[in-house]
């Protein structure tokens, strides 16, 4: 069995010759993707080993921690998890051919013939493993983390884009997609496991890839999926209300982001791009060690990289940039003061990294619109159709307000609220949407396992004015009342799923993309002439 960054080749029945001959071959053609196994003594060097027992040299040829993707030569790590323990399914990763297991637990159910390490702290050595296996991917790339509530997404993408003017490719890890320099593939989770995470950067780093831009989420902060990597520039872009299901309460949940800063996630990014129109910006600039390079950025307020003269427009936005040396005017495609905010982040980015934004400016006029992030679907209702990822009554007021500023007509809006999440913000996004939008359509939004009749009844008291809110409970039907009632020079928000191209019932998943089935059900309005 050979393993190598992006995936495995078993090879089966085959002859010692043949299997020989194969891997010369196979070395010939990817002399730096090949790996033949790394011993496990090399890998677990500095790690919190409590006890072990078994062979330390067995050669491991791939990482895993689910045990259903075990093959012969791996190591499994058996984690703790929210929902299930890594343990309970260490047969199954040994009967698929684990060769050694790590856990935080004393050995247990274990062979004779297969290595055992208990550690201190199973996801840090994850982290630790992981980054010695891959070659330290993180030191040949100039990685750029970016958290925050919102705006990850578009500041990724538009970094991305603004750094692209050189021959390397540069590599992004986020919500929507992940580009590995020679291809790219759709997200599952905004930030991966750290075994992921490290495999992913290897192989941005064997495509040639100079620097690699990633959304860092609270949970993979607080999951260590980040432990240990080497950041050239982090940057923070706001903090509101989310994932309080799983933090508490919104101080542990900006404690969890600063740490990305502060290096206790790792080490302290030589440079900090920090906004401070956000208050929880403004108290992080106060936290940030010495030794990063603290750039902020601003609306109309003194800071490194600001934005003045600010107009928001029915199909663009323009603003005079002001930076350490610099000023010019600024036109974008890019819809609202958030979108601002967002590329000034970029720009503070590329400034504190050095990048001269005389240069990177002229690329903002090519930036490509953000799936699923304020994404126009095309109509000819004379009527913005926008389908954008907001999902907290923070980012949909922000989106609804940023509409109600450039429409001349009405605002509507299509939302709704996930199953098994924080419940206490349902009523506030309908309270939210009631304040900010003419009329509301609620319906499902990936109900997963609790029932949607309890989401609407969360959402329904946070209503202000019922005459002006329905419930649906068939997503598609709820576009196509709201696109029904559109007219010119009015905006329709289709709110909370942006790129998702499925949604979640119970246990299943069904096809459905809001992008698809607004150009669908528009094509459908047109060939019946309207109403």
């Amino acid at each position: 069995m050979i393993g190598y960054a992006d995936s495995t080749i078993t090879i089966c029945h085959a002859a010692p010759a043949s299997l020989r001959d194969f891997r010369r071959r196979f070395a010939r053609t990817h002399p730096r993707r090949i790996h033949m196994g790394t011993k496990l003594s090399t890998l677990l060097e500095g790690s919190a080993v409590v006890a072990t027992k078994g062979n330390l040299d067995v050669a491991v040829t791939s990482i895993v921690i689910d045990s259903r993707r075990a093959t012969p030569g791996c190591l499994f790590f058996a984690l703790p998890g929210l929902r299930a323990d890594g343990a309970d399914f260490m047969e199954e990763a040994i009967a698929r051919g684990a060769v050694a297991v790590i856990s935080p637990r004393p050995r247990r159910l274990v062979p004779a013939k297969v290595t055992h390490v208990q550690v201190e702290n199973a996801r840090t050595t994850l982290a630790e493993v992981s980054r010695r296996f891959y070659r330290r991917p993180d030191e040949a790339l100039e990685l750029i983390g970016v958290t925050g509530t919102n705006g990850k997404s578009t500041v990724t993408h538009v970094l991305k884009h603004l750094l692209s003017g050189g021959a390397a490719p540069v590599g992004l890890i986020g919500t929507i997609n992940y580009d590995l320099g020679r291809r790219t593939v759709p997200s599952y989770k905004t930030t991966p496991e750290a075994v992921d995470l490290y495999g992913m950067l290897g192989q941005m780093r064997d495509a040639g890839c100079k620097s690699a831009v990633m959304e860092v989420s609270s949970h993979g902060i607080d999951q260590l999926r980040v432990r240990g990597m080497k950041f050239a520039a982090a940057a923070f872009t706001n903090l509101t209300r989310d994932h309080l299901d799983y933090h508490g309460t919104l101080d542990e949940y900006f404690a969890v982001k600063a740490r990305l800063f502060t290096g206790e996630a790792g080490n302290v990014p030589p440079v900090s791009a920090v906004n401070i129109d956000d208050d929880y910006g403004r108290r992080l600039v106060t936290m940030i060690p010495a030794l990063s390079n603290v750039v902020t950025f601003a609306i109309d307020r003194e800071a490194h990289v600001r934005a003045t003269e600010v107009v928001l427009g029915f199909s663009g936005t323009r603003f005079r940039l002001e930076w350490p040396g610099g000023s010019a005017e600024v036109e974008t495609s890019l819809l609202g003061g958030y979108n601002v905010s967002n590329l000034l982040c970029a720009l503070a980015l590329c400034h504190g990294m050095g990048h001269d934004l005389a240069v990177v400016l002229p690329r903002i006029a090519t930036i490509p619109g953000i799936p699923g992030r304020m994404e126009r679907i095309e109509n000819d209702l004379g009527a913005n159709v926008l389908v954008d990822y907001a999902h907290t009554d923070d980012a949909l007021r922000n989106a609804l307000s940023m509409l109600r500023a450039i429409t001349p007509g009405r605002v509507l809006v299509v939302f709704g609220c996930g199953g098994n999440r924080d419940r206490t913000k349902r009523p506030r996004m309908t309270t939210a949407v009631q304040e900010c939008a003419d009329l509301a359509w609620a319906t499902s939004d990936n109900p997963r396992k609790e029932p949607l009749d309890q989401i609407f009844a969360d959402m329904r008291t946070g209503i202000v004015d019922s005459s002006r809110i329905a419930f649906v409970e068939e997503r598609r039907r709820a576009i196509r009342l709201a696109l029904d009632s559109v007219r010119p020079g009015d905006s329709l928000l289709i709110a909370g799923k942006g790129h998702e191209p499925f949604q979640e019932f119970g246990d299943t998943v069904i096809t459905f993309d809001d992008r698809q089935v607004a150009r669908e059900l528009i094509a459908i309005r047109d060939m019946r002439g309207g109403n």
